[in-house]
C-alpha cells in the first residue's frame, strides 16, 4: 500500500496533467459540434483497430477447432459419397429395385506423430479402438493415399504409410484401366514406385495414378499422384514407374481411416477359397 502511495505522489503531475486532457476533450465534445464529432470518429476508428486485432488473435487460436470441425465434416461427406455404397440389384418379373448399402466409413483423426525419412516410417494417430479403429484398415488425407492401420490401443494407433519398405498397395493407372503395386524402396518422401505395368501401353508423364479397389481396403479412384518417369529393362516386359506422390507427407495433420464394411466377409471367403484349392 505504501509503495502505491509512493507511485500516485511520485507520478501526481502526469495523472493530473490526464484528467485536465480528459476534462478538456468532453467540454469540447458537448460544446463544439465539429470538433466533437472528429474526436467521436477518431475515438471510433481507434476503438475498431483494437476490436480487430482482438478478433484476429481470437480468431487465429481458433482455427484449431476450426480445423477439427471441417475434418470431421469431411468424413461425414464422404461416407456419403457413391462409392462408400455397394449397389444390389433386386430383379422381379415387372420391376427392377437397386438397394444401396453402406461399403465404406470414414472416421476423421489427427496426426500426432510421424516420421518420413526413415527406411521404415511410421504415424501415430490420436483414434483407437474405443473410437472404432482396427488393424488393416485404410488410411488416406485429403489429398490422397496416407497407409493402414498396423496397431492399435484404446485412444491411439500406428499406420504404416507408403514411406515403408514392406508397403505394398494395390494401385491402378485410370487412362489405361491398368492394375499395378505401389512401392517404396527408400530416398525421397515425394515419389514411390509403380511395378507390373506392362510395356504394351504407352505411359504419359501426369498420368494420374489412383487405388484400384482389388485389396479389400482403400475404395476404388482414391488419388495416389501422378506419373513422373517410366523406364524399363531389355526383355522385362514392365515398366518401373517414378510416382509423384499426392500426399505432402511432411505436412500431414488430419487424416481419414476407411472401413471396409465387408473386409471381414471378404477375407474370409478369399481364405476358404485358397484352403479348398490346397486340398485338390
Amino acid at each position: 500500500m505504501e509503495s502505491l502511495l509512493a507511485f500516485f505522489k511520485r507520478f501526481n503531475y502526469v495523472f493530473v496533467f490526464l484528467l485536465l486532457e480528459i476534462l478538456a476533450i468532453i467540454f469540447i465534445t458537448q460544446n463544439s459540434h465539429y470538433q466533437g464529432s472528429k474526436i467521436i470518429h477518431a475515438g471510433n476508428a481507434i476503438a475498431g483497430g483494437c476490436y480487430g486485432a482482438v478478433q484476429s488473435v481470437g480468431d487465429y487460436f481458433g482455427l484449431r477447432h476450426e480445423n477439427d470441425r471441417l475434418a470431421e465434416e469431411n468424413a461425414k461427406l464422404r461416407a456419403q459419397l457413391a462409392e462408400s455404397y455397394i449397389s444390389y440389384n433386386r430383379q422381379t418379373f415387372v420391376r427392377e429395385d437397386t438397394v444401396y448399402r453402406l461399403r465404406y466409413s470414414y472416421t476423421e483423426a489427427q496426426v500426432v506423430k510421424s516420421s518420413w525419412n526413415q527406411r521404415n516410417n511410421y504415424l501415430m494417430i490420436n483414434k483407437g479402438r474405443r473410437q472404432g479403429i482396427k488393424v488393416d484398415q485404410a488410411v488416406m488425407s485429403p489429398q490422397g493415399i496416407v497407409g493402414v492401420v498396423v496397431n492399435a490401443t484404446d485412444n491411439f494407433a500406428t499406420v504404416m504409410p507408403v514411406l515403408h519398405s514392406n508397403s505394398r498397395n494395390s494401385v491402378k493407372i485410370p487412362r489405361i484401366n491398368t492394375n499395378g503395386s505401389l512401392v517404396w524402396s527408400g530416398g525421397d518422401f515425394r515419389y514411390a514406385t509403380l511395378i507390373d505395368i506392362p510395356t504394351t501401353y504407352k505411359l504419359h508423364k501426369n498420368d494420374t495414378v489412383v487405388t484400384s479397389g482389388m485389396a479389400n481396403d482403400f475404395p476404388e479412384g482414391v488419388m495416389v499422384g501422378f506419373v513422373e518417369q517410366a523406364t524399363t529393362e531389355r526383355g522385362s516386359g514392365f515398366y518401373t514407374i517414378k510416382v509423384r506422390l499426392a500426399t505432402e507427407f511432411t505436412k500431414l495433420d488430419h487424416v481419414y481411416i476407411i472401413d471396409n464394411k465387408f473386409k471381414a466377409e471378404q477375407d474370409t471367403l478369399m481364405a476358404k477359397t485358397i484352403k479348398e484349392d490346397e486340398k485338390i
